[in-house]
Order: structure tokens, then sequence, then C-alpha cells
């Protein structure tokens, strides 16, 4: 079992590629990393420090990829996928994450909890046609992955932070989409977070899905901390992956409630 770090939500008092060091210390060498497009240049500083470090980038993606549930969209996802993948394999990114539409960051000042709206479509589509428009561009991205050595992880995304009509919004759609694509590159991600604000169901969850993801996000319901600070209860959770034998990664995706590495040694003791 690995632990991966993820650089956007720990470390916040320096600036990127110096958070690297920091994760090093306490031992953590997989690093995830949001949204690479708009990080421009502190991109290739990261993976330089990864370098230096000892450390690999473990996963990112594309914040301008487009919506794979639009068909008019799907040249431009085609055309962001292929940049993707090309800075993957130069910065030695082992993962790239995909949902089903572009997110727009928004700042509500009234409405703290919205974080992004779906990007709008070209056109009014059912959700059959949107499911269908989703298959047929994921299929399609997958044959430039089948390129390269990238392994792609489709990840729900809760309608409580994103509004205006995400698609796949449980795991339960997102593994549906993962066995209709049926490609050895494209994973499911297992997000407690997300899963938790939107459908919960967590453990049948991993029941009901297990063989389709090998990275399990953990992020506690409300405050996206570490596990302990909120509702899930964590330490069921992990009893299950214990006895399905889950031996992937787990993605710290949380913010620390006190220290990074207070909040590192309560996950370790927890999957102990």
């Amino acid at each position: 079992m690995i632990f991966t770090g993820y650089a956007d939500f720990w470390f916040l008092d320096v600036p990127l590629p110096e958070r690297v060091a920091r994760f090093a210390a306490l031992g953590i060498r997989h690093l995830d990393v949001w949204a690479w497009r708009s990080k421009g240049a502190l991109m290739d500083e990261l993976a330089d420090a990864c370098r230096q470090h000892g450390c690999v980038i473990n996963s990112t993606f594309d914040d301008a990829g487009g919506s794979l549930t639009d068909a008019n969209d799907h040249a431009r996802c085609l055309d962001a996928w292929a940049e993707s993948l090309e800075r993957a394999q130069r910065w030695g990114v082992q993962h790239l994450f995909m949902f089903s539409e572009q997110i727009e960051p928004v700042h509500i000042p009234a409405q703290p909890h919205i974080q992004g709206w779906v990007k709008r479509p070209s056109r009014d589509y059912t959700p059959q046609q949107k499911f269908a428009n989703l298959l047929e561009g994921a299929a399609r991205v997958m044959e430039l992955v089948a390129r390269t050595p990238i392994v792609v992880w489709f990840e729900a995304l809760n309608t409580y932070h994103l509004h205006g009509g995400i698609t796949v919004c449980t795991h339960e759609l997102a593994a549906e989409v993962v066995r209709r694509i049926n490609h050895p590159q494209l994973r499911l991600a297992f997000d407690c977070y997300h899963q938790q604000r939107t459908a919960g169901n967590l453990i049948q969850g991993l029941r009901d899905y297990w063989g389709l993801y090998d990275s399990v996000h953990i992020g506690d319901v409300p405050t996206r901390q570490e596990p302990g600070t909120g509702e899930i209860n964590f330490a069921n959770l992990v009893r299950e992956l214990k006895r399905l034998g889950f031996d992937g990664k787990i993605g710290l995706e949380f913010y620390p409630s006190t220290t990074e590495a207070e909040a590192f040694a309560r996950v370790r003791a927890l999957f102990a």
C-alpha cells in the first residue's frame, strides 16, 4: 500500500515546488497535483524537485480538457488529452484523471460551498445522449492513452460543490464507464469524500466495484480533513479494504486539521 500526498492541500505555507521536500521528509514520495495547465511553469519546477528528492508525480489532470459528454467538444477533448499525455511523459506522471465534464471554478462569497460549475454544453442533450457521448469520447481518448504507459483514473465528482449537472456523480456511473470501455489502462478512482457528499454507500461500493479501482482517496465530510474529523466511519472502511485485500494507493486528498505530520500519523495508525 502506498500513500500519495496532495500537493494542493498540504504545506500551503511554501511555494509548490518546495512542498516536495516536505513530503519526502515524511516518507511520502508519490505526489498528486491538481490542474496542471493552470500551474504553467511550476509543473516543470515541480518535476525537477521530484527528481531531486526521489519522488514522482503520481497524478494530475487538465483543468481545460473539455467535456466528454458534449459531442461537439470531442475535438477539443482529444487535443487536450494529446497534450496532457505528452506533458505527463515529460514530467514522469503515472496517472491522469478523467471526468465526465470540464469544471469551471467559481468564487461566490455568499455560497462558499460552491466550488465550480459544469461547463455549459453546446446544445441540450438528454441524459442518455450525454452518457453515449461520454462513452464514445472516452473510448477515443483511450486510443491515445494506449500509445503511452499512462494509466487513467475515472472519477465521479460530487454535486454539493459542483453545480450545473455533472453527469458522473456516483461511483455506480463511474464504474459503468470503466466496465463498458473495458481498457486495461482505464481504472476507477474510489473517492470517499465525493461519494459521501453525493450518495454515501461507501462499504457496498468498495465491495461492488472491487477489481475496478486501485486508488482510494480519503477525506472526511464535511470539512475535507483527515479521517476522524467528520462523519465517515473510516475504521470500518479500512477494515473492509483489508478484508478485500486492497494493496493499491491511498490518496491523502484532504486538508490537515493540525500539522501535516500529525494528520499523517493519524492516517498511518488507522491503516496499521
